[in-house]
């Protein structure tokens, strides 16, 4: 495989392990709820513009979605202390409780496809892992004009 291809192979991978543990494990709520108490968990209270950036989503959907998720209990709103128009959400007790679960449900949904890999194939994961969470950080994007450099 060459460099170019890595990256792309890497995140269409993760895109259809996802919608196979959840499939596999039948667990049916959207992952846009997972992926919204993933980034509150990772970044801590957030507005709802902040929300949606980060989603990739529209204003109107993330507030209909953070809707649902505090009407289910997982997510608490509140008017921002620093601007009154603006809310902030941050996740409840409950919602981190969901998420620990559905992480403990994925990792056993998708374990039995990677039992037979070796120490040196968890090495590689493992690192892997590393460096995709060290340039996964929404805060430390670098400037589109020097990416090229």
């Amino acid at each position: 495989m060459q460099r170019t291809e890595v990256i792309p192979s890497i995140v269409l991978s993760a895109y259809a392990l996802g919608r196979i543990a959840a499939q596999d494990a039948g667990n049916e709520a959207p992952a846009a709820q997972w992926r919204v108490l993933s980034l509150l968990g990772r970044q801590g209270a957030s507005r709802v513009g902040e929300l949606a950036a980060a989603a990739r989503t529209t204003q109107p959907g993330m507030t209909r979605l953070i809707g649902t998720l505090e009407r289910d209990g997982l997510v608490h709103r509140s008017p921002d202390p620093a601007d009154s128009r603006a809310v902030v959400v941050e996740t409840t007790d409950a919602g981190a409780r969901a998420l620990a679960a559905w992480r403990d449900e994925f990792r056993d949904t998708l374990a039995p496809r990677f039992h037979a890999l070796d120490d040196a194939d968890w090495a590689t994961l493992t690192r892997a892992a590393e460096i995709l969470a060290a340039h996964t950080d929404p805060t430390d994007l670098p400037d589109r004009k020097d990416s090229t450099q």
